[in-house]
């Protein structure tokens, strides 16, 4: 058998043979707990029984379980020979009858990794917390079944559990737990994906929402959310529920097809792989959206976005789901954009598109422009394929592509075909052209041809204005000029705002003064209406954010910029200008130093927290990646420099302040940085109104590990202070970071050679080893990163693969000899996993833009 990674073929052909009438899952997780000095326990029974249909009697299949060993397996009463059925991921059926019962008992593994049933033991109090994470196909290594998203069947679980444990599951609990046996409702049909089961000793918080529809019909729904005991005292559950509340109205508003799924927990979990995870009734979420000391009020709007993410996705890929994995964009792209919409219609973050705008397309453009960008609906051929492809084209792209289908067609026709979607395929599974033919009923428009551009072709337009002038200062014609990269050339029709900006007379703020929408077409597009205009200072393309699109600028507007960026009023407008500056700057066609000049003289007055953090970090990658080598050093002390001014500048207490704090440990080398960090750790330094937390203590904490000031005794003790999970995985980061040849070399064994760390902790010792400060202690792994990969790609887990290959790439050493190295294992493992491949790709991608951008700053140098 082809093993674990299931193809689309045999996915389709199984599909058409079965038919899943339901699963019973028991699942016995008291091993959980070590009793008596007990050896860690390494696996936990699971026992099935699926129901099912064969549209071919006779007709051979499989069943997917990945599992230690398995104890038993019999198919209608009889029992098969294990050995000959079970190769470890796949247990051999034939003979099928018309109708089936499929019983297998095994003993499963509890993950380390966070993929299956994730077990975590909390270092403060010994506790231990478990949970599940499925997506794509993981559900196999907790039970018995057929892992493909298109066979959907109602599920009931019963879970044997410690007593005294909290346990969840999608339905909810039927009666009293008797002898740690918890039984939960069945629930509608729905794909193994996400199902889901949590446990252990959570502390839960219990609320619900109440719903009267125009009918006169009402709906309850109980509400829950849950945390680690040692992260109660930070939960601030009140906010999570209120949240939670404006988003059940929101898509009641909108989506006219009640929530489907009963009650609605949300569990906050520990080292958890994703932000979160859509399970019908039982979201899971990463615990960091738990906050244990001061954030910005961007980090409140992104747990918010989250939060209505998952909920969208209750009918945007629970309600109906995709097919396969190459139509995953019908449930990602609309969360993606229906969790940024509800956010700023719904909730307190009003400037919510301000974010998508600067951070969620940002990343689309970089996916957009690798070598392994592809369209919106892709071809996933398999399942490595489908867990590389949560990125941020099917995510942010699709987001982005279906705001524009919404200035396209209409709000209101999108969103009437989003109730005719839902009514017409609950509970059932859809295609690309199931969404299209809704879609082109409610908006009378050609749905084929807008897909075919935006949905089937990769790559992302550039749009430039053309502009000349009278003698009178008057436009006599402006034009947009669309262009695509000769990889990708398709030109997209796009429906964009222009808008043009100005001082006026006495006042020192751009603003605009004139504003059209038009549909570009082709690559040369006139806006006639804005022909005998006054000369703009700036001239916008996608203004409002419309539509998916570089932003270029001519000459005049990109000199306004250089000169009077600070004074662009309207945020929005400022934060789209930052992202095509960013822009010009990735793609090697602003020097890095002109950029730094622009955060450093501009991003003091930026008014939204979150394009300001944005700012900050697009800084620091400008400074170690894009910057010339020569001046790298000297543009980090003036960033520094910058950082310290803007920090004793910001109010006191304020967001700005603690995000200008944290850019300033970011960028801390010189020896009077250092010292201030070392003073505001012990107290001899004081800024009025920063409050140095726990968090903020660790942030400071690690630059001075990286520099050698404080060594491991002073990691230690700060591990004292703060001896918890989360100061766990600071310490570790910690320890990776000290400059020494041996802590690297320990660290590098640590996540290469072994597999005894959690997937957190791989996490936090990758982070810590890869200080870009310390490039000459780095050096020796960069051909050892190479000899090394293929390997860890076949033994370890995707997860940590990912994490792996991704985290350790020598992006550290920007230079050609890396560049060369990496083509080298391209063109020399030509028949290795194309997962693998991919990966390795995209680094290598990366570090070419940094070394085209090092050059254009070279070359900027010998500028007059």
């Amino acid at each position: 058998m082809p093993g674990e990674n299931l193809s689309r073929d045999e996915a389709h052909e199984r599909g058409r043979l079965l038919s899943v009438d339901g699963y019973d899952v028991a699942l016995d997780v008291r091993s959980a707990v070590r009793h008596d000095g007990a050896a860690e326990a390494q696996t936990f029974r699971s026992l099935t029984t699926i129901r099912f249909r064969c549209a071919e009697p006779g007709a051979a299949t499989f069943a997917d379980l990945l599992a230690p060993s398995v104890t038993s397996v019999t198919l209608n009463g009889r029992a098969l020979d294990v050995a000959s059925v079970f190769d470890g991921t796949r247990i051999a059926l034939d003979g099928l009858a018309a109708e089936n019962t499929l019983v297998v008992d095994a003993q499963c593994a509890y993950s380390r990794t966070g993929e299956g049933l994730h077990r975590f033991v909390d270092p403060e109090d010994g506790e231990v917390y478990l949970y599940t994470q499925y997506e794509p196909a993981d559900a196999r290594r907790v039970f018995a079944n057929f892992e493909q998203p298109d066979l959907k069947a109602p599920f009931t679980f019963e879970v044997t559990a410690p007593e005294g444990w909290r346990v969840l599951s999608n339905g909810e609990q039927e009666g009293a737990a008797e002898g740690g046996r918890h039984r939960f409702a069945t629930t509608r049909p729905i794909s193994t994906y996400i199902t889901a089961v949590v446990a252990g000793p959570y502390h839960y918080v219990s609320d619900s929402y109440r719903r009267t529809f125009e009918d006169g019909s009402e709906l309850e729904i109980p509400l829950g959310a849950l945390c680690r005991k040692g992260l109660a005292k930070h939960f601030d559950a009140e906010d999570i529920f209120t949240v939670t509340k404006q988003g059940l109205d929101f898509f009641h508003d909108h989506f006219d097809y009640p929530y489907p799924f009963g009650k609605y927990d949300q569990a906050f979990v520990p080292e958890y792989n994703l932000g979160a995870m859509e399970n019908p009734g039982c979201v899971t979420f990463r615990e960091e959206f738990i906050f244990r000391g001061k954030v910005t009020d961007a980090s409140y709007e992104g747990r918010a976005n989250v939060i209505l993410h998952e909920m969208a996705h209750m009918w945007f890929g629970d309600l109906v789901t995709m097919q396969w994995w190459d139509d995953l964009w019908l449930k990602e792209s609309f969360a993606d954009f229906m969790g940024a919409f509800s956010l700023v219609e719904s909730t307190r973050f009003r400037d919510g598109w301000i974010t998508f705008a600067n951070r969620r397309k940002s990343w689309a453009y970089r996916a957009d422009q690798l070598p392994s960008t592809h369209p919106v609906t892709a071809d996933i051929r398999d399942l490595e394929d489908a867990k590389l492809n949560f990125d941020g084209i099917t995510y942010a792209k699709g987001a982005a592509v279906l705001k524009q289908l919404v200035a396209y067609a209409g709000q209101n026709a999108f969103l009437e075909g989003a109730r005719r979607y839902f009514k017409r395929h609950a509970y059932g599974n859809t295609r690309l052209t199931d969404l299209l033919s809704v879609l082109e009923e409610t908006s009378g428009r050609d749905m084929a041809a807008w897909s075919r551009a935006w949905l089937e072709t990769a790559g992302v337009n550039s749009l430039t204005p053309q502009v000349t002038y009278d003698a009178q200062d008057r436009i006599t014609e402006l034009s947009i000029l669309q262009e695509a990269a000769a990889s990708h050339p398709e030109l997209r029709p796009h429906r964009v705002a222009v808008g043009l900006y100005r001082r006026r007379s006495g006042d020192t703020a751009l603003t605009r003064y004139a504003h059209v929408e038009v549909d570009v077409t082709g690559a040369h597009t006139v806006v006639s209406e804005l022909t005998g205009i006054e000369r703009p200072e700036l001239i916008l393309v996608n203004d409002e954010d419309l539509t998916y699109c570089k932003i270029r600028f001519d000459e005049g507007s990109l000199a306004t910029l250089r000169a009077r960026l600070g004074d662009l009023a309207d945020p929005l407008a400022r934060a789209l200008c930052w992202a095509a500056l960013w822009g010009l700057t990735r793609d090697g066609l602003m020097p890095a130093r002109d950029y730094l000049d622009l955060v450093l003289r501009f991003a003091g007055r930026e008014t939204d927290i979150g394009v300001l953090q944005s700012l900050h970090g697009q800084a620091r990658t400008a400074l170690e990646h894009y910057s010339a080598p020569g001046r790298r050093e000297s543009a980090g002390r003036e960033l520094a420099e910058g950082a310290v001014r803007e920090l004793r500048l910001a109010e006191p207490g304020s967001d700005h302040q603690l995000a200008w704090a944290r850019h300033f440990a970011s960028v801390a080398s010189a020896e009077t940085d250092l010292q201030l960090l070392r003073g505001l750790l012990d107290g001899t330094a004081k800024i009025d109104g920063l409050d140095v937390d726990q968090e903020l203590r660790w942030t400071f904490l690690e630059p001075l590990v990286s520099h050698g000031v404080v060594d491991e005794a002073g990691i230690a003790a700060e591990l004292a202070r703060d001896d918890t999970a989360s100061g766990k995985r600071y310490q570790v980061r910690c320890l990776a970071a000290r400059p020494s040849a041996e802590v690297k070399a320990r660290a590098w064994a640590d996540v290469v050679e072994s597999d005894a760390l959690s997937n957190a902790l791989v996490e936090a010792t990758i982070s810590g080893f890869a200080q870009l400060g310390q490039r000459e202690l780095l050096a020796p792994y960069a051909p050892r990163y190479f000899e090394m990969i293929e390997r860890v790609w076949r033994e370890r887990s995707i997860e940590i693969g990912m994490a792996v290959v991704r985290g350790l790439f020598p992006y550290w050493q920007v230079e050609q000899r890396t560049l060369d190295a990496a083509d080298a294992w391209l063109t020399e493992h030509a028949a290795a996993a194309p997962a693998l491949r991919r990966l390795v790709s995209e680094e290598r991608d990366d570090l070419a833009r940094a070394l085209r951008a090092q050059a254009c700053d070279e070359a900027a140098a010998a500028r007059p």
